[in-house]
């Protein structure tokens, strides 16, 4: 058996928050799918488990050099594709196309900061952000592989972050504060 933890779009400077790192450390492998941001989180991901990863839009100049656009690695007989952007949006035709096109049993992608997971031919999985979700709340994936056969689930690490609903209830209370 083994256990994946995938990640994608951590977009963090600093330290990987503690309940990332309690899950990471009880993974056999790590699957990250673009924008690290910085080296700093590559190597803590890379100090707590195996990873593999791929290199996302807004990473370093640095890890833009050390990660490839794409890769495909096989673990227990089944293959596995990690790209940053497969699809720009939930339309997850591109991301079909793209798994045909890698000869892959499953896509992982980042990008979109919000959970998909599509099973037709292809197990089509983009993680979300465990930082910067997008009408969602921050999560993760993970993945166990036994014998030929693939489990997995969503994981939640949070409450929903909603960037609009912060902004708007500022304006709020910026305009209670106006009239007091």
């Amino acid at each position: 058996m083994t256990s994946i933890a995938i990640l994608s779009d951590t977009h963090l400077e600093v330290e990987l928050p503690e309940k990332l790192v309690e899950i990471i450390q009880k993974s056999d492998l790590v699957l990250h799918a673009g924008d690290f941001v910085s080296r700093v989180v590559y190597n803590s991901l890379k100090d707590l488990s195996r990873l593999e990863a791929v290199q996302g839009n807004a990473d370093s100049p640095e890890l833009k050099k050390l990660l490839p656009l794409r890769k495909v690695l096989e673990v227990d007989d089944i293959k596995i594709g990690l790209v940053h952007r497969a699809s720009h949006s939930a339309n997850l035709t591109g991301a079909d196309m793209l798994a045909r096109e890698m000869d892959v049993e499953i896509l992982i992608f980042g990008h979109l900061h919000r959970p998909i997971v599509e099973k037709g031919d292809r197990i089509l999985l983009c993680p979300g952000s465990p930082t910067l979700p997008r009408m969602s709340p921050p999560t993760m994936a993970e993945l166990i592989i036994e014998k030929g056969k693939v489990s997995g689930r969503i994981i939640p690490l949070g409450i929903p972050i909603c960037d609009y609903l912060i902004f708007a209830e500022s304006l709020t209370i910026k305009e209670k504060n106006k009239i007091s």
